[in-house]
């Protein structure tokens, strides 16, 4: 042993001679932003097919592909909150053809809610564009019967325990907005926890769960069509998708402003001039006539920014999620 490893842990002195071979094994660090994409690019999902991550996957990735003049292969990738995703996007190449869309709870929340989350939002990506920001909408079935929060709060009280609600995930937005909700209400709701947002609205609409708190761009279409019944938007003003439906504040929730979010990353050490071609197609397609309208019309606002813009964005939201865990003591069990 010499004075340079004395006193590392063991696990570190296992794993430093792998450490060469796992650098051998990412190329294209150093690749000319000018040469991608060389080959089809890989846009990892991290749920289900149909939620708000997967929704904005493919609308970029088509015109996305058009662009850049190579297929841009949407992959959904379900588990753990976005872990499993995550892992596999950390361990790509950081050469522009892997790239990964998440929302606030894989990029921000999981890092404020998991201390052994097997991956670092900060340290193992390299930020692209943050793309769409979207409200909370807390949602019952149509046959349900509240009316509004009032109601729906009286019905809560009365079933003393016996109701439930269903997220996207543990460690989501739509968990984390509703533990809030049980807190201010002093209600007590059952957590059910599904691989999405789209299967989390189909078990709503099912009658197997009572209520949920449900990205706008997940529900919209439900609640046009009659299947789902909105009770509250967690926005500040009134969202012209929702006209009619109460923001929190006006459904007696003060200093209840919930907004998710969904943004693009690749893996960490990308070179800058790679990084920013490719934040430039994301943006160029997020923003291209007959995309932004598609997400703007299902509750989405479509926000590209630039990758740094993204990264001081992404910091403050983690560390305004730790409070939130902190104050409200959060845990996973």
């Amino acid at each position: 042993m010499t004075d340079r490893t004395r006193g590392l842990p063991r696990r570190a002195l296992l794993a430093a001679p792998a450490l060469p071979a796992l650098l051998r094994s990412r190329p294209g660090s150093a690749q000319p932003a000018e040469a991608w994409p060389a080959r089809p690019v890989s846009m990892l999902v991290p749920f289900v097919a149909g939620g708000p991550s997967d929704i904005v996957a493919r609308a970029a990735s088509n015109r996305m592909a058009q662009a850049i003049g190579q297929p841009v292969v949407v992959e959904n990738r379900p588990g753990a909150n976005g872990e499993v995703a995550a892992r596999v996007a950390m361990r790509a190449a950081p050469d522009g053809h892997t790239i990964m869309v998440g929302s606030i709870g894989v990029w921000a929340i999981n890092a404020a809610l998991r201390p052994d989350l097997g991956y670092d939002p900060l340290r193992d990506f390299t930020p692209l564009v943050l793309a769409v920001t979207t409200p909370n909408v807390l949602v019952v079935n149509e046959k349900h019967p509240a009316r509004d929060m009032p109601s729906l709060i009286a019905w809560l009280r009365e079933r003393n325990g016996r109701a439930s609600y269903s997220t996207s995930g543990v460690g989501s937005s739509d968990q984390m907005t509703t533990e809030l909700f049980k807190l201010r209400t002093g209600t007590q709701i059952t957590h059910v926890p599904y691989t999405g947002g789209a299967a989390a609205a189909t078990d709503l609409i099912a009658g197997n769960v009572d209520l949920s708190f449900q990205n706008l761009g997940t529900v919209a279409a439900h609640i046009s069509g009659g299947r789902l019944r909105a009770l509250m938007v967690t926005s500040e003003r009134p969202h012209p998708v929702l006209p009619g439906v109460p923001t929190s504040r006006e459904a007696g929730m003060e200093d209840f402003v919930v907004t998710s979010w969904q943004a693009f990353m690749a893996p960490a050490g990308m070179a800058v001039p790679l990084r920013d071609r490719v934040a430039g197609a994301l943006r160029d397609a997020l923003l291209h006539a007959e995309v932004r309208p598609r997400l703007e019309a299902i509750g989405f606002d479509v926000v590209p920014t630039t990758p740094d813009d993204f990264r001081r964005f992404q910091e403050a939201e983690i560390a305004r999620w730790r409070e939130v865990v902190r104050g409200a003591k959060i845990t996973l069990g």
